[in-house]
C-alpha cells in the first residue's frame, strides 16, 4: 500500500471523530508489516485527560487484535485539505516509539502534498523501554 492510499484511509477515518470540544477532527490509518490496516479517530471527553488521539486509537486496536509489527501510520486532520500536515502529539509519539523507531509517519493530503518521516526523526532523543531496563539491572 502506498502513502497516498494509506492517507486516504486516514481521511476517511477522520469522519468518525468525536470532537465536540475542539472541533478538530483527526483520523489515523496504521499499516502493519503483514499488510493489515487499522483505523482510528480522536475521541474527546469533557474531562480532557480522558481524550484519546486517533493514532493511539489505531495502535490500541492493532495491539488488541494481536498485531505489533507496525510499518506506518498516516495522520489526517481537518487541516489536510489545506495541504497542512498534522503530526502525532508527544503522547502519541511516545506510544509509537514503543513499537519501533523505524515506523513511518505519513501526513498531508492524499490529493496534495504528502510528507513522510520516521518516528525516530520526530523524536531524536527518545525514552524507551531499553532505558528503563538498563537502569534497573
Amino acid at each position: 500500500m502506498n502513502n497516498k492510499e494509506l492517507l486516504k484511509i486516514a481521511e476517511e477515518a477522520r469522519k468518525h471523530s468525536y470532537s465536540p470540544y475542539s472541533k478538530f477532527r483527526v483520523g489515523a490509518a496504521l499499516l502493519t508489516k503483514d499488510g493489515k490496516v487499522f483505523t482510528g479517530c480522536n475521541v474527546e471527553c469533557a474531562s480532557f485527560g480522558a481524550t484519546n488521539c486517533a493514532e493511539r486509537t489505531a495502535i490500541f486496536k492493532a495491539i488488541s487484535e494481536g498485531h505489533r509489527d507496525i510499518e506506518a501510520i498516516a495522520v489526517a486532520s481537518d487541516n489536510s485539505e489545506k495541504n497542512e500536515s498534522t503530526y502525532p502529539c508527544a503522547i502519541c509519539r511516545q506510544v509509537i516509539i514503543e513499537f519501533g523507531l523505524d515506523i513511518r509517519i505519513i501526513t498531508g493530503y492524499s490529493e496534495g502534498t504528502i510528507k513522510e518521516t520516521t518516528i525516530k526523526e520526530l523524536v531524536p532523543h527518545y525514552f524507551s523501554g531499553i532505558d528503563f531496563v538498563d537502569n534497573h539491572k
